[in-house]
């Protein structure tokens, strides 16, 4: 006999008969697609862009809590706000989560308990002897990350000699040398550079005794061998790099100095051109900006220097300032939310006409970058185009950013016809020429980032909707890469969003794109895959927890975003009325709120796997929208709205 209503929800439901299929002019589907429609329009920015909100952990908080403290520069308002911001977040266990319903861990918590513990709160406290408990269970702080200690390091609650030296001098080796900045990704290289400068200062802050850490030590800071543990097995590359650490330690008090001085001017010199105009911060992404900021008090910049000031000013950008919760985002996200809905939007039957999509083409061209960045390093290209993740970020356009972008633009009619295929012609080049050198290879990326499957699938998508060759070698060589990327039970590891069912969504996309068979055996066993982890309300889900533990893939809550992907990855192989779409269609259409968005309280973005995750708060609203578009579309033999750029080759 059930107790209560809370017995009930426990049960499992019984999955909902679907008695007929959706059509195309259904109207529940209609309906759904006009409120999302609206919805996305009335956030159209006023020069026709969209920038929705990227939420992270509690990490971002802390880290500036940490920050001011060591600047001795503290905002006591601003404080304040970090403080309520992390408390809101302590979970019941006492530690702190890197995403929404996952376990604590050990960085997120143990830098949320210093900054706490730096801006007053008292130890005794039972909150901070909750959270103190929590750390000490996950092993201290010996257990956290290198670039935690760091932060730990710069108020002296970390020995420097524990930490990984960081050579300012590769800023000086050529790009011929086997190891060089250019051979590391952008984000490693914007992260580093400034570190670099901070190892060689070692800017440290003495804090009173009362705010020190010596409590998250289990064996104390005297008696522990705080250095990284080397690999059981001998032959190792992270034994030769450890070893390699002890080798450069032993170095550094022999270095040259007119060198060492040399390397820092240049570390420098290029640091500053990269926060300059035309960029809002270093890469325009907190860690590295942080770093800056660091790095530019550790040579000497006050505060109130035009350079630091711009990087400060900068900084500051990425706040949003809510009076209830005071949050930090991890960088600005307009051109890709952008992309997306004009996406979004023309597919579901916006005129291509329509201002609005015109006015936001016009802010995506605007945008295009035309220097030549980092990139330009290991890739000859002479032409530069591309697209960055933010408003502002020259040096670092992206291949994925750049893709999403030549798919918008392609589905809008332009004013002038001309000029956008130039735009087009241009960035199309520019696109494919590291792409397809590096794409046969899962090793290393001369731009960006390793290769992955959801990044050469989404290329493949652009690909295929332009009239791009099919048969062309770097095609086949990319769907041989993606052959040999799918996992044994059929799914595809997603990179840049979480997890399996974003990277098997991007893959059957790309695949019939570009004119793939969706019979093929190998195929249907990603369709299969994803129908297989359907929850019974009719939605799919999966959590960040995939990314440590594979056996966890397809397995969450449902959300309104993982499942329009799965929806659209299992229209990509036919066959409209399997009773996974109808499911999937009927909690999109069941779930949407008044407003046409959707609730989404899970993370579904990926920044570095088992790491940092973020949640772009534009997926719950443009990636269901897109899916009812592209059911409709199939539906009605449309497939995708023919592009006004055509391909030539």
């Amino acid at each position: 006999m059930l107790k209560s209503s809370k017995d009930l929800i426990a049960l499992p439901s019984a999955p909902p008969e679907i008695l007929e299929s959706y059509s195309a002019a259904d109207e529940e589907i209609s309906q759904a697609i006009t409120r999302a429609q609206e919805n996305l329009l009335r956030q159209q920015k006023a020069d026709g862009h969209w920038c929705g909100e990227l939420i992270v952990d509690s990490t971002l908080c802390s880290d500036y809590i940490l920050f001011m403290h060591w600047c001795g520069d503290v905002g006591a308002q601003l404080q304040r706000r970090c403080v309520r911001h992390i408390l809101k977040r302590q979970l019941s266990d006492g530690g702190w989560n890197i995403y929404h319903g996952g376990p604590s861990e050990i960085n997120a918590s143990a830098k949320a308990y210093f900054a706490l513990k730096l801006s007053g709160c008292s130890v005794d406290a039972p909150f901070m002897q909750e959270a103190r408990a929590n750390i000490m269970r996950r092993g201290g702080i010996p257990q956290m990350n290198t670039f935690s200690k760091l932060y730990l390091a710069l108020l002296g609650q970390f020995p420097w000699k524990y930490l990984p030296a960081i050579p300012v001098e590769m800023v000086l080796l050529p790009s011929w040398a086997p190891f060089h900045i250019y051979k590391m990704s952008s984000w490693s290289r914007a992260m580093l550079m400034p570190l670099a400068i901070i190892s060689h200062f070692k800017p440290t802050r003495i804090l009173p005794g009362e705010k020190q850490l010596h409590e998250l030590y289990p064996l104390g800071t005297e008696q522990s061998d705080l250095r990284l543990p080397r690999s059981e097995s001998f032959w190792t590359w992270r034994n030769f790099f450890l070893r390699l650490d002890d080798v450069l330690k032993f170095l550094q008090p022999l270095r040259i100095r007119p060198l060492r001085r040399r390397a820092l001017e240049e570390a420098e010199r290029w640091m500053l051109e990269r926060i300059g105009e035309g960029s809002d911060g270093l890469a325009a992404v907190f860690p590295a900006m942080l770093n800056c900021l660091i790095a530019l008090r550790a040579l000497g910049y006050s505060k109130t220097n035009p350079i630091y000031t711009k990087a400060e000013k900068d900084f500051a950008g990425l706040f949003i300032d809510d009076p209830e919760d005071f949050r930090i985002q991890p960088c600005l996200s307009p051109v890709w939310d952008t992309a997306i809905n004009i996406i979004s939007l023309a597919e579901s039957g916006v005129s291509a006409e329509h201002p609005a999509l015109q006015k936001a083409a016009e802010w995506l061209v605007n945008k295009e970058v035309q220097i030549r960045g980092d990139w330009a390093v290991n890739n000859s290209h002479r032409k530069a185009s591309g697209w960055a993740f933010e408003y502002n970020n020259i040096y670092y356009p992206d291949t994925d950013d750049t893709a999403m972008v030549l798919m918008a633009l392609r589905l809008v009619q332009p004013k002038d016809r001309r000029s956008l295929d130039e735009v087009f012609h241009r960035a199309l080049d520019w696109q494919v020429t590291p792409w397809l050198e590096d794409m046969p290879f899962a090793d290393h990326n001369a731009i960006l980032d390793p290769t992955c499957s959801d990044l050469t699938a989404r290329t493949l998508e652009l690909l295929g909707y332009i009239g791009f060759d099919s048969g062309a070698r770097s095609v086949r060589d990319a769907i041989r890469y993606l052959i040999d990327a799918q996992d044994h039970d059929g799914s595809w590891y997603g990179r840049w969003g979480v997890n399996y069912i974003y990277g098997t969504w991007q893959v059957l996309r790309g695949l019939r794109a570009i004119g793939q068979d969706m019979t093929q055996d190998w195929i249907l066993r990603g369709r299969d895959w994803l129908e297989s982890c359907q929850n019974n309300d009719g939605g799919w889900g999966e959590t960040c927890g995939t990314y440590e533990n594979p056996s966890t893939k397809g397995i969450g809550e449902s959300t309104a975003s993982q499942t329009a992907w799965a929806i659209m990855g299992i229209c990509a192989c036919g066959d409209l009325d399997r009773r996974s779409i109808q499911r999937g269609l009927r909690f999109l259409v069941g779930s949407q709120k008044p407003d046409g968005s959707w609730d989404e309280d899970q993370i579904i973005g990926t920044g570095f796997p088992r790491t940092f995750y973020l949640k772009y708060d534009m997926y719950r609203q443009n990636f269901p929208l897109l899916a009812l578009a592209t059911y409709v579309n199939y539906r009605s033999g449309l497939g995708h709205r023919p592009s006004f750029y055509r391909c030539d080759r």
